[in-house]
């Protein structure tokens, strides 16, 4: 059963990071041996399997989960359950909160390479606009997805052969 008494400070240990889930997905190459065009993604634990394919827009022939899509969902889960977290402390119901988030991919003008966008859509009928926009504020303070496309996010590469 979800514990539906956490809120966005439940766990805060002080200055530095402290890791409350870590999971690993790796994705192989497949046929075309590229992970982005005929890719598995697995994750340690088996939840995820599944193969990944280009969407038709960037050449792709195949239909198939994307990385964006899988971005997006991963992103709107997230907004979705701190809003969750922040409606229920201001004793607003959540079960009409419907969060949509639009990631698109495009060339970076800066650098030639590829970057994404991504747009948030919150849908919460019933609620007015002024009682839901600090709500939303401190969701996207609090939100990790949020805070990564802000912020960017420290990642280490480690080679091994």
């Amino acid at each position: 059963m979800t514990d539906l008494n956490l809120t966005a400070d439940h766990d805060y240990g002080g200055p530095a990071f402290k890791p409350l889930y870590t999971t690993r997905v790796g994705v192989t190459g497949g046929s075309a041996a590229h992970g982005r065009v005929s890719g598995r993604a697995r994750s340690a634990d088996g939840a995820l399997d599944l193969e990944l394919r280009m969407p038709e827009e960037l050449g792709g022939d195949a239909p198939g989960p994307n990385p964006e899509q899988l971005f997006a969902a991963a992103y709107a889960a997230c907004f979705h359950g701190v809003l969750s977290l922040l409606a229920r402390r201001s004793l607003l119901d959540p079960a009409t909160i419907a969060v949509e988030v639009a990631v698109a991919v495009g060339r970076d003008p800066a650098d030639g390479g590829y970057q994404l966008r991504a747009d948030l859509v919150v849908d919460w009928p019933g609620v007015e606009r002024d009682t839901a926009a600090p709500l939303l504020t401190q969701a996207a303070t609090l939100c990790p997805y949020t805070k990564m496309t802000r912020q960017g996010i420290p990642t280490t590469i480690i080679f091994t052969s």
